[in-house]
Parts: C-alpha cells; structure tokens; sequence
C-alpha cells in the first residue's frame, strides 16, 4: 500500500518547539551531569589533593571565556540590549561563579555520588524559580513536591553528615552543595529568559566574558603550586569547554523553546547519570541508603512535574524575539 501525501507529509514534518526543547534539554543534563564526577576528579579528596576548588572554579570559567570571545567575534554578535546586562550579570553570578565555585570546593569533601543525590531536586528549583520571574502560578501541589524534595535531601545531608548520633548537623560540603543548587536554578532561569531574545549560545558567552576580568587573574592566582598529573587537567578541561559552554548552548535553548517549568524537569535524569559517570570515573560504589534517597527525591520531582503550573495573566512579551540558530 502507497503511502498517502498527508502520512508523507506528517513523518516530514519537522519537530515542535517543545519536542525539540526536550531534546536539547536531554543533551544539555547529559553534558552536566558529568560535571560532579570531573571536577572530584580535578580537586581530589581531602586526603589526596589535587587542584583547589578556587582554580577549578576560576580556570573553567576563564578557559570558557576566552573561547567565547572568538565564537562571539566569529558570529558578529550584536552587543545585548541594555535592559539585558542586569539579567547577564545574574546569570554570571549563578552560573560562572555560584555553582562553580560552590561544587568546586565542597567535592574535595563529597563524593559524586553523594553529590547527585544533593542537587537532585535542582529540576524542582529551577522550576520554582523560573515560575515566579515569569509571574506563572504554580499549584500547591507543586509547592508541596518542593518542599518534600527538599526534605529528602536535607534528610540525606543529615544522615550522611558524620556527626554525632542524634545531632542534626549538616556539613559544610553540603550547605555548599544547597547554595550550588540555588545559584543555579537562579542562573538557570536568567539565562533562559535572555535566551527568548538572544541566541542560546550568545547567552552563556556575554556571561563568561563579562566575567573574564575577575575569572582570569584568580585563576593566574590560584595556580597550582605543586605538579598535577594529566587526569586532573583533562577532568579541568571537561568542566570549561563541556560543563561551562557547549553544554549551556543546547541547555538554554532548550528552556527557550519548551519553557524554563516544562524543559527543567529533565533533568530528572541527572542524579542518576552523574552516580553511572560517577562508578568508572571515580571507583565510587553505590548503596541502597543513597540510590533509595535518589529515588525518592526523582519521584517528587516527577509529580511535581504533573502539577499544574497557572499562565501569568499577560501573556505579551514587551520584548522583540530574535531568531534563534
């Protein structure tokens, strides 16, 4: 049987908007998700360590930048808007420095496994975040599922902190990993939002290089003093050119095409592919008490994920929409 011109017509037709964020949101945690295990594997442990938390954290940035001044002299980006600058500079405070430098120095201390399980309500936090500078109006279900996730975690800190039977200390690594989690989800959404009126890539580049002029010189400054072997230079370059750009290129274009609520919740998947990184990379073992946490914490997020999250009242964007590559 001949296929008709409408069944010919349909498997041509090109990928919606919101297909297409999902795939590139996908591509985008995929990137991430090996950013824990890499930058363990850069700074080292407390016991034997490598690179510090300042220079990772500087030196993807800077290496990212410089990379960025040719991609953005290459592609003749027009300067940003100057209402855009003040969202730039969120994005860089949440995203080239917040997170970086937060993960950075808290994983001498973690290991990636534990790490996943920390940030694995990051899908609900940017959400939140996202929801509210976008003026939508989530249910109570999905703040419910928030608050529950956050809990796990919190409950995971505690119970994985080391101290004392009884006490509900939580260690500095993972207050650390906490305010990671919301530099990102804040750098997230700016980052997003910008990318509804400037292309994806141009977005994460004007953050890096307005950052350049503190990012390089405390990278100069931090340099390590003593040798470091070949693994932890190729883990630092993994988390600048992947982690820090080419990962942000398909992220944020992502969340521009299917909305920062709907595209966030992909991440569902990153936990679970920085513990499987995690394994060979590292040598690191998973137990029930962490993968039950992971679990838990992927199932508030999967039904906050199913709340509904109310449209803002005015739905005009006073801003033009550039194209997007």
């Amino acid at each position: 049987m001949s296929a008709t011109p409408s069944s010919v017509a349909s498997a041509r037709a090109p990928l919606s908007r919101t297909a297409r964020g999902y795939l590139l949101g996908l591509l985008g945690v995929t990137i991430f998700a090996a950013t824990l295990p890499m930058t363990r594997l850069a700074v080292g442990t407390a016991e034997a360590p490598l690179m510090s938390g300042v220079f990772v954290a500087m030196g993807r940035a800077a290496l990212a930048a410089l990379l960025s001044l040719f991609l953005l002299a290459f592609t003749r980006a027009p300067r940003p808007a100057r209402g855009d600058w003040p969202l730039i500079a969120v994005t860089a405070a949440g995203v080239v420095f917040g997170f970086p430098l937060f993960t950075s120095i808290a994983m001498r201390h973690v290991e990636a496994v534990h790490a996943s399980v920390m940030v694995g309500v990051l899908p609900l936090a940017t959400a939140a975040v996202g929801a509210l500078m976008n003026r939508q109006r989530p249910s109570a279900g999905f703040w419910l599922c928030a608050l529950v996730g956050s809990a796990l975690v919190a409950a995971f800190a505690v119970l994985r902190s080391g101290g004392a039977a009884g006490s509900l200390a939580i260690s500095l690594a993972d207050t650390l990993l906490l305010l990671a989690m919301l530099c990102a989800a804040v750098g997230y959404s700016c980052g997003a939002r910008l990318s509804q009126r400037l292309r994806a890539d141009h977005v994460i580049c004007w953050a890096l290089v307005v950052s350049l002029p503190v990012t390089l010189p405390a990278t100069l400054f931090s340099w390590p003093a003593q040798p470091v072997g070949a693994a932890a230079w190729w883990a630092l370059g993994y988390v600048a050119v992947f982690s820090m750009w080419l990962g942000f290129f398909a992220w944020y274009h992502g969340l521009a095409l299917g909305g920062t609520v709907r595209i966030s919740q992909v991440q569902l998947a990153q936990p679970f592919l920085s513990m499987l990184f995690a394994v060979p990379l590292l040598g690191e073992r998973l137990d029930a008490v962490t993968i039950g946490f992971g679990l838990a914490v992927i199932a508030t997020v999967f039904l906050g994920r199913k709340m509904p999250v109310g449209q803002p009242r005015a739905t005009r964007h006073p801003h033009t929409i550039r194209s997007q590559p």
